[in-house]
């Protein structure tokens, strides 16, 4: 009889992170109508107020994430914290505050 060992899945790479937050950013634009991420950032000096608000709000979530994401997986490179699932990742993120 052969020994079957169960090895535990490898972490997450660094890259699967960055695509699932690419992912995540394109999908909030997509809630407000906008093509992309890249697409709403466009609008920052819109002529129109509620766009222009818009773009804000999202260029300054986006940054907060992508400053966040940096340190962590700087962190996550150095060991000095675990590579959680990616899923687990994308809920520590900031939460996006909307103008009204």
């Amino acid at each position: 009889m052969s020994v079957i060992t169960i090895r535990p899945a490898p972490p997450p790479a660094i890259d699967d992170y960055r695509k699932a937050i690419e992912t995540l950013l394109d999908g909030e634009a997509r809630t407000r109508s906008y093509d992309s991420a890249i697409s709403i950032a466009t609008y920052m000096g819109s002529t129109n107020a509620q766009w222009a608000l818009e773009a804000g709000a999202f260029v300054a979530w986006r940054d907060a994430i992508w400053a966040y994401a940096y340190s962590e997986l700087e962190k996550a490179s150095n060991g000095q914290r675990s590579r959680p699932a990616v899923s687990e990742f994308l809920a520590e993120l900031p939460l996006i505050n909307w103008p009204a």
